[in-house]
């Protein structure tokens, strides 16, 4: 039995076959329309601000405790 090789094309041919597949991929997605994506890009800057609001305070909070605690201490 002799040992086939098996040869696979060259880089620039597996290239162009992934370029292709991915354009072919791109004419199938259904892209969301303008006021959706306002919308959504709304509720993203919300939640990040009231994300930030949160942390921000935990931050604070815990700020004054070590104060606090390291005062104590004098």
């Amino acid at each position: 039995m002799a040992n086939k090789e098996v040869k696979k094309p060259n880089i620039f041919v597996r290239m162009g076959k992934k370029i292709k597949e991915v354009f072919s991929e791109l004419k199938r997605v259904t892209w969301p329309t303008f006021p959706k994506v306002v919308k959504a890009t709304c509720v993203v800057l919300v939640v990040v601000l009231i994300f930030t609001v949160v942390v921000t305070a935990i931050n604070q909070g815990l700020q004054q405790l070590l104060s606090l605690i390291t005062t104590i201490g004098e």
